[in-house]
């Protein structure tokens, strides 16, 4: 989840049974950016100036996001997972490196279970391998309405000294949707368990976790750590929900260290 500086409107292509709207910026290493369960393909705007050179960083909108048009029908984490590989054949790309926030963690994962030959690797930021594990937590925020969730973002998502740095910024990338829409994403997102699967994950993961994070537990990044075969855990000492956005300069010199990218 980010904020600046400001992305541009995008563009839209088909991809599979959606119009799906993008993101494209940069050249080298394909880097496909999955946004959180309430952001939209606008949402890596800090990360993606991190980035820096020799990275083609593509951010997309998931079904009900953004300027995406899909089917009004329920759908799961493995459609969105298929629907990366979708996107990634009509860019043209054979693989590419994932990085998934939160939600979009979630749909990096399933796309790696159902789709190893297409996923070069995996970047997992503040996500979790089983919806259960931050239920009641998840819960209380999927009920707000979105006034009351922006009202509540910053305590969930921002530590006090990030609050201080970066103020709304958090608040400011939720995307509102209408109840249908956020219905069939809260569902999706309820159905997702995988802790029996990480050891099919044949993708060499980086895990990056805040130790205080309230809505995914950190007690799950551990777990992916430990059964997912060729994975690194990276945390950060009190970061919360929105790492992404608050630690951006820090997880970026990860990706790019994780990716083989030197030169910036």
């Amino acid at each position: 989840m980010e904020g600046e500086p400001a992305e541009s409107a995008g563009s839209t292509l088909r991809a599979g049974e959606l119009e799906v709207g993008y993101i494209d910026v940069g050249s080298g290493v394909p880097l496909v950016l999955i946004h959180g369960g309430e952001g939209d393909r606008t949402a890596y705007a800090t990360l993606r100036a991190h980035l820096g050179s020799g990275i083609r960083a593509i951010s997309y909108d998931q079904r009900d996001s953004g300027i995406t048009v899909n089917p009004p029908v329920p759908y799961t984490l493995g459609d969105l997972g298929d629907d990366v590989v979708d996107l990634l054949d009509a860019l043209g790309l054979q693989s590419a490196h994932l990085l998934g926030t939160s939600f979009g963690g979630a749909v990096a994962q399933h796309a790696a279970l159902r789709h190893p030959e297409r996923v070069a690797s995996l970047t997992l930021v503040a996500t979790t391998p089983s919806f259960a594990l931050g239920a009641d937590s998840i819960d209380k925020l999927l009920n707000l309405s979105y006034g009351d969730l922006r009202n509540a973002v910053d305590d969930y998502f921002v530590t006090p000294e990030g609050q201080a740095r970066i103020g709304a910024r958090a608040a400011q990338t939720l995307v509102s949707r209408d109840p249908e829409q956020r219905a069939r994403r809260h569902a999706a997102a309820r159905e997702h368990e995988i802790r029996d699967l990480l050891g099919e994950i044949a993708a060499p993961t980086l895990i990056v976790h805040g130790t205080e994070d309230l809505l995914a537990p950190y007690a799950g990044a551990v777990l992916m750590e430990q059964r997912i075969p060729n994975a690194e855990l990276r945390s950060i000492e009190g970061g919360r929900h929105a790492v992404g956005m608050e630690f951006a300069d820090r997880i970026a010199l990860w990706a790019r260290e994780f990716l083989g990218v030197t030169a910036k």
